[in-house]
């Protein structure tokens, strides 16, 4: 689910290294939220990360 509709951006993966040097999986997920915007023409709920609402790329449903 954390994925945006926009961009694609989606988890990323890597390895979590202790002081102790213990390595151990781990992910990032973008900043994704739920937002009404006009997709079409008409509004939608998607999802969309934080990094394209500030950028302009998503025009906000009133």
């Amino acid at each position: 689910m954390a994925k945006c509709s926009v961009c694609q951006k989606g988890v990323s993966f890597g390895i979590a290294v202790s002081h102790s040097h213990r390595r151990s999986n781990r992910m990032w997920k973008p900043n994704v939220k739920r937002v009404k915007a006009v997709v079409d023409g008409s509004p939608r709920h998607i999802y969309v990360c934080t990094r394209c609402m500030r950028s302009g790329k998503v025009t906000r449903a009133v």
